[in-house]
């Protein structure tokens, strides 16, 4: 029995779930994960007890399982902070969501990174939390695994037309080292393919996103 869940199904893209998703919620922290996703017992405990030390986001620890589960992500740091930490597994506080006017709809992948980069702007603090375990099942074809990529350099593409300066803190050198199978391989060729793709967009022009 579970009558504290309530299920809501919002028809678009990520961000349009998600934003629809923490009009509902009526607590002080809005947690995120994706479907696909495993949460150990004492996930959003963990969490919990990381924000309440003084954090305004809190990413956990995700645990890739599946034929894919050696890709990795690469870092971008922005003022100090890893802003790729994914939404499968991430929560913030909602005031701060809020504040910054939560997930851009108009993505289609890297929207969790345009959030954490709008909220590391506004001084917002980021804290890992090692405990709060998410094991996130891969792609489920190397089809599938193909389109995903694809998908991911498009994304890419929609962040650096909105925000052309966002790969400054971006390594190269880290991209390539990660990429250095023959699943990171085909990643990395798709993902260009995508990132290509994506041609000027008027509406993801650079805007004031923040309240």
């Amino acid at each position: 029995n579970h009558s504290n869940i309530k299920l809501y199904i919002k028809a678009g893209s990520r961000g349009n779930g998600r934003n629809y998703g923490v009009t509902k919620a009526k607590g002080e922290i809005v947690a995120f994960t994706d479907g696909g996703c495993t949460a150990e017992k004492n996930w959003l405990e963990n969490i919990r007890k990381k924000m309440s030390e003084g954090y305004d986001i809190v990413a956990g620890k995700t645990i890739n399982t599946g034929s894919f589960k050696e890709t990795k992500r690469v870092e971008i740091i922005q003022n100090g902070y890893d802003i790729t930490w994914p939404s499968c597994n991430l929560a913030y506080k909602k005031q701060l969501f809020e504040k910054i006017n939560g997930f851009d709809e108009q993505f289609i992948t890297a929207e969790d990174i345009d959030l954490n980069f709008k909220a590391v702007k506004t001084g917002a603090k980021i804290g890992y939390a090692e405990k709060a375990i998410i094991y996130r099942s891969s792609a489920s074809s190397l089809y599938k695994f193909i389109q995903q990529s694809f998908w991911y350099g498009y994304g890419r593409k929609q962040l650096s037309l909105k925000h052309g300066t966002i790969w400054k803190n971006y390594s190269a050198n880290q991209m390539m080292q990660t990429q250095l199978t023959l699943h990171g391989v085909l990643r990395l060729v798709f993902g260009f393919f995508g990132y290509i793709s994506c041609k000027n967009q008027k509406n993801l022009k650079i805007t004031n996103s923040i309240k």
